[in-house]
């Protein structure tokens, strides 16, 4: 695809001033925010699945999860997880500044691999996955546990910067990556697909399979 193809592509579905302002305060604070591309791919996931329960690994400061609400139900909540607190106050300076209501966004600081096991069994329609790279393959398996069947689970950075698809590229980040896409193509019940949006968007379904 050529750049300004890609460009064009990202830029599809304009950000507004609520946007941007989030993004402007993730770089004060050195946060690498979503692109755009991969925000409205969040979007349009959760309004697919009509989400009401969303899972976010890695709040930042509010991008990945303002374009999550923009997609889910009136009444959905989405829970989100940090392990800085100072990133998820800034982002619920985002979700008022958008006049999302205190009730529908669920921070709870803390690592992931901490949080995750104290939520609710099948009760979700969507997770994200923007976290520690190395868990990524963790991140599945709680997510397959907290999906209801027909539910999704997404990463971000499935192209880590171009370094996924060279097998050159040796580093723990970028095997971690690697690994998870060869996991999830080979396993029964799941419909995979890998997006070019932004730095890669993996997203994977959780099929439904008789006991």
């Amino acid at each position: 695809m050529k750049p300004t193809s890609w460009t064009y592509a990202e830029e599809f579905v304009p950000e507004d001033e609520i946007l941007a302002a989030a993004r402007s305060r993730a770089e004060e604070v050195g946060v690498v925010p979503i692109g755009s591309g991969v925000g409205a791919s969040l979007r349009f996931l959760a309004s697919v699945l009509d989400a009401r329960a969303v899972v976010e690994i890695g709040t930042g400061t509010g991008v990945s999860g303002l374009w999550l609400l923009r997609g889910m139900r009136a009444d959905g909540v989405l829970t989100t997880v940090d392990i800085e607190t100072e990133h998820q106050r800034l982002a619920k300076q985002g979700f008022s500044d958008a006049g999302v209501p205190a009730n529908r966004a669920r921070t709870i600081p803390g690592a992931a691999l901490d949080v995750l096991p104290r939520l609710t069994d099948g009760h979700y329609d969507l997770v994200f996955c923007d976290g520690d790279k190395r868990e990524y393959a963790d991140y599945l398996k709680e997510a397959l546990r907290l999906l209801r069947p027909g539910g999704v689970v997404a990463f971000d950075n499935a192209l880590w910067h171009d370094r996924v698809a060279d097998p050159a590229q040796r580093d723990e980040e970028t095997v971690a990556i690697r690994d998870l896409g060869r996991l999830v193509v080979e396993s029964e019940g799941l419909v995979p697909v890998l997006l070019p949006v932004g730095d890669g968007l993996l997203a994977i379904k959780k099929e439904w399979i008789p006991e």
